[in-house]
């Protein structure tokens, strides 16, 4: 049997600990499996004497990740540190230049330094796996680097973050506003430290980023990606989106078009029915459409220590088995730097409107709504008592600056009483 495979982990949270267990649990079958044992030299972490339900006490600490990942003693740097710069990026860095491989799950640091840092790995003749970055235990990276290689791809879109598909699906069920299930997710510890992260749809667009340069041939570019949080949807808008057979997700997508690359991160309709409509909970969906292979819908865990931990060691395995690939499917060079295209595809739309009781306020909605070039295909009111009289609208498809010209409009009428909030409709 072949050397062992030498790993140094830096980074001894959820996930770290997570690989950490795998590997005392199933030396074996590792072995097995990847024709040779993998051990632990080393691990690094800010608090040594931190209690991590686990036996650390055959390996090397080293208090520098840093120094970690120089060692002569280690063949693979797994980094599970997390951001996009300081020690996460400064060890990365070194590691690659000192002859290591790079295993990591640090989606920030790739959507924002990926493309220098494949460029790094190219150079230095080494490589960076990254499979637990997008979607925690789905293997949607190999699934597009590899088994999806023949096709041209068309269109990759998910649910890709599990708190916000915790939040909406959790709104819905029990009937509590955004407020409160926010909470509720803060003290379950589903929320980063930075809740704008999960949210704010920031996290999710970082993968989004990852999932377009493999999909597109492009240099990652998180800079070009239109975000929108899910912070203004209320439960009015999900009981409504229900009414009409829709429910919202946190959903991204990215398709090349004539004018460029498009990608988005935004709150979404989707028909209830359809695989993402009834996604529930923390869980994660990414679909991907190709020009042979048609859709494909990829399903499962989106964190945690298990599914993220599975993925950090499909990573470690296939580095142990000898297979090795550029980082984003085609060597650094060949990724062209994406033209940024703003969203310019038709699609349906929801419109939820609050009226002032006054007669031909429908009227005047239409004529904003005709003048723009929007055509309304269905259109609801709900009884109401007193004050403004809540309308749903769903259009045929129509341009999204057809949708903006029509919201700016829309409060010189006089008759509308609140913002406007309109709600993409995603053909899926």
């Amino acid at each position: 049997m072949s050397a062992p495979l030498r790993l140094g982990i830096a980074g001894l949270g959820t996930v770290g600990i997570g690989v950490v267990k795998i590997i005392q649990q199933h030396a074996d079958l590792l072995s097995a499996r990847s024709g040779r044992p993998v051990t632990i030299t080393a691990v690094s972490a800010r608090d040594r004497m931190k209690n991590r339900d686990a036996d650390l006490s055959g390996y090397t600490w080293v208090e520098d990740p840093v120094e970690l990942a120089t060692r002569d003693d280690i063949d693979i740097y797994v980094e599970l540190i997390g951001g996009d710069n300081g020690v996460a990026r400064e060890s990365v860095e070194l590691a690659l230049k000192s002859g290591k491989d790079v295993v990591t799950a640090n989606k920030a640091l790739l959507a924002m330094h990926g493309q220098e840092l494949a460029a790094l790995a190219e150079e230095n003749g080494q490589v960076i796996r990254f499979e637990a970055a997008v979607a925690g235990g789905i293997p949607v990276i190999k699934a597009m680097t590899e088994s999806l290689a023949g096709n041209h791809i068309t269109r990759v879109m998910g649910v890709m973050n599990g708190t916000c598909n915790y939040i909406l699906t959790r709104m819905e069920s029990a009937g509590l506003p955004y407020e409160a299930v926010f909470e509720e997710a803060r003290q379950l510890g589903y929320l980063e430290a930075d809740p704008t992260l999960d949210v704010g749809g920031i996290d999710a667009s970082h993968k989004l980023a990852i999932l377009s340069s493999i999909a597109f041939g492009t240099q990652v570019s998180f800079d070009g990606v239109e975000i929108e949080g899910i912070e203004r949807v209320s439960i009015d808008d999900i009981r409504r989106a229900a009414d009409m057979g829709y429910r919202i997700k946190l959903l991204g997508v990215a398709q090349m078009t004539g004018r460029g690359l498009e990608q988005r991160m935004s709150p979404c309709l989707v028909p209830a029915d359809s695989p993402l409509g009834q996604l529930q909970g923390g869980t994660n969906m990414v679909v991907v459409e190709g020009d042979s292979v048609g859709q494909i819908v990829l399903r499962g865990a989106g964190a945690g220590e298990g599914p993220t931990a599975s993925a950090v060691m499909s990573d470690i395995v296939e580095l142990a088995r000898g297979v090795r690939m550029p980082v984003f499917g085609q060597p650094a060079g060949r990724l062209k730097k994406p033209v940024h295209a703003r969203t310019a595809v038709p699609a349906a739309y929801y419109l939820r409107l609050a009226l002032l009781d006054k007669p031909g306020a429908l009227a005047k909605v239409a004529t904003v709504l005709g003048d723009a070039g929007i055509s309304i295909h269905r259109m609801r009111q709900y009884d109401h008592q007193d004050g403004p009289a809540p309308v749903l609208i769903v259009t045929h498809k129509t341009t999204p600056d057809a949708i903006d010209h029509a919201i700016a409009e829309l409060p010189k009428t006089g008759v509308i009483a609140e913002d406007p909030v309109e709600l993409r409709i995603e053909e899926v």
